[in-house]
């Protein structure tokens, strides 16, 4: 999943939701000196749902979908579409409009500021000048942030020509999507009474 899912998954505990979006930044253990506990604690979150994202069955049927050249990059481009059907969707799984949310996120960043690494501040521009998540819904702006993110890999790949490919598979991924994401979040609850409290 992406930022706003994980972001949306971490409930309305601002810590959680911070190491949330911490989670795609900060590579190893997360240094406990720096970083409060319940920041600590939704970067693990963040791992937990990627790792249960990554093994899920309709995770798994929807990579198929993808013919290659585009399946060996299935991971990155269905955790962008899934965030593209969230925030479509996003009355569906919130009280809280996606606009006002998205720069509740935003908001958030900037109160933390100071925990933020260099590359989530970089990000968190982008998020500004393209009004994320919020934006995903838009054709254009989510065209640009896969060939964005196509152009940060080390190798030449097809991800700037994805959206199509993507469109083509909308009913089917849209299928996956609900049948997978209430699922994720029953997980994510769970993990958080469990691990965070």
């Amino acid at each position: 999943m992406n930022h706003l899912a994980h972001a949306l998954l971490a409930g309305d505990d601002e810590a959680l939701q911070l190491g949330g979006m911490l989670g795609d930044f900060v590579r190893g253990p997360p240094d406990a000196v720096l970083l409060p506990p319940r920041v600590i604690a939704g970067i693990r979150l963040h791992r937990a749902i990627d790792a249960y994202t990554d093994a899920h069955p309709e995770v798994l049927a929807a990579k198929v979908l993808l013919p290659p050249p585009y399946r060996r990059y299935a991971g990155i481009l269905l955790d962008m579409w899934f965030d593209r059907c969230l925030a479509r969707d996003f009355p569906q799984w919130s009280a809280q409009p996606l606009a006002e949310y998205s720069l509740a996120l935003r908001a958030l960043l900037w109160r933390q500021d100071a925990l933020l690494p260099p590359a989530l501040r970089r990000f968190r521009g982008y998020m500004e000048t393209h009004g994320l998540p919020a934006a995903y819904t838009d054709d254009a702006v989510f065209g640009d942030a896969l060939g964005g993110i196509g152009q940060r890999l080390s190798r030449a790949n097809p991800l700037a020509s994805a959206l199509p490919v993507l469109q083509r598979r909308e009913a089917e991924l849209q299928g996956r999507f609900k049948a997978f994401f209430p699922e994720l979040r029953e997980f994510a609850r769970a993990w958080v009474e469990e691990h965070a409290e």
